[in-house]
């Protein structure tokens, strides 16, 4: 009888085999090295950001700067001053027409580019799969789904079940009873009582 390999008694499995044989790669960088480099890349990535901050900053001023030229209001009377105030107003109302105009643009070519991406969905054939919901199914559903219908009848659990009937009672007839006070007035509707009577 052969020892049993490697102190067990049974069989080994694929990964005891390779555990046992093949060492375990060494990871290529250390540890210490690999935080070292992390650490340099978040510090040149925070100072690349505070540089595109402050270029941004820098951009937007010199925007302003050719687009609104600084106002002089000293020595004017009140009659520039209204002048001024109402040329202001034109050139506002203008770029707000402008943003508006851009605003309906730019909403209007997101919405062509949604209906395009869902023309290559189906294009290509990948379709969204919709969210399934969980269905309540009667074991007697399940049965005829799972085994055929016509096994579902064979085995029809409740037919083999005992069954109560029940007495329906006979409700009586509600009617308006103006409809009643009027039939039995006069000489007819005693008449009628009476032969209801026998």
């Amino acid at each position: 009888m052969l020892a049993p390999v490697f102190g067990h008694s049974g069989s080994l499995s694929a990964s005891e085999v390779r555990g046992s044989i093949l060492p375990k790669p060494k990871p290529k960088i250390s540890a210490s090295r690999r935080l070292y480099l992390k650490i340099q890349v978040l510090k040149k990535a925070s100072t690349l950001l505070a540089n595109e901050k402050e270029e941004k900053k820098r951009e937007r001023e010199s925007a302003l700067s050719e687009r609104v030229p600084p106002l002089q209001l000293s020595g004017l009377s009140v009659q520039d001053l209204q002048n001024l105030c109402k040329e202001l107003h034109q050139k506002i109302d203008v770029i707000d027409e402008e943003r508006y105009d851009i605003a309906s643009k730019v909403s209007k070519n997101d919405k062509e580019i949604q209906d395009l991406s869902q023309k290559i969905f189906e294009l290509k054939g990948k379709m969204k799969r919709p969210a399934l919901k969980r269905v309540k199914i009667s074991a007697d559903a399940m049965l005829g789904a799972l085994l055929g219908a016509k096994v579902k009848e064979s085995v029809d659990f409740k037919a083999n079940l005992k069954t109560v009937k029940k007495e329906e009672e006979k409700a009586k007839e509600v009617t308006d009873w103006r409809k009643n006070v009027e039939a039995m007035s006069g000489m007819d509707g005693r008449k009628k009582m009476f032969d209801a009577g026998q």
